[in-house]
């Protein structure tokens, strides 16, 4: 069986890969134009959009990297939190790709909390 660092920082790399497909797909099929329209973006809203995209890449090297103990707890608050802000901004997003490939990070942020809380050596 795998480590559970790997399978903790492989389910990070998942869940940025989840959020990056939504961001392409938006892109080619025009929402994210009509989603601009409708609320112009400032440069603030592209840094919090940087560090949402960041924070999964953070986590997955941070996984392989800190001491089991810090990890763990690190693993089950990040991704239950980003499990919330997901759950909580889930309906502004109209188009059912956006909701299938959100509801699936949440899956895997679920799966997150449930290794690093199953985590004993």
């Amino acid at each position: 069986m795998l480590d559970k660092r790997h399978i903790l920082s492989g389910s990070w790399i998942t869940v940025m890969l989840l959020y990056l497909a939504g961001d392409v797909l938006r892109l080619y099929s025009g929402d994210f134009a009509r989603m601009e329209a409708a609320s112009p973006s400032d440069s603030s809203k592209w840094l919090f959009a940087a560090i949402f995209l960041f924070v999964p890449v953070l986590m997955g090297f941070q996984s392989l990297v800190l001491a089991r103990p810090i990890s763990r707890w690190v693993n089950i608050i990040i991704a239950a939190a980003l499990f919330i802000f997901v759950l909580i901004d889930l309906s502004s997003y109209p188009s059912a790709y956006d909701k299938f490939l959100l509801i699936a990070s949440m899956v895997f942020n679920g799966v997150t909390v449930w290794y690093a809380w199953h985590w004993n050596a």
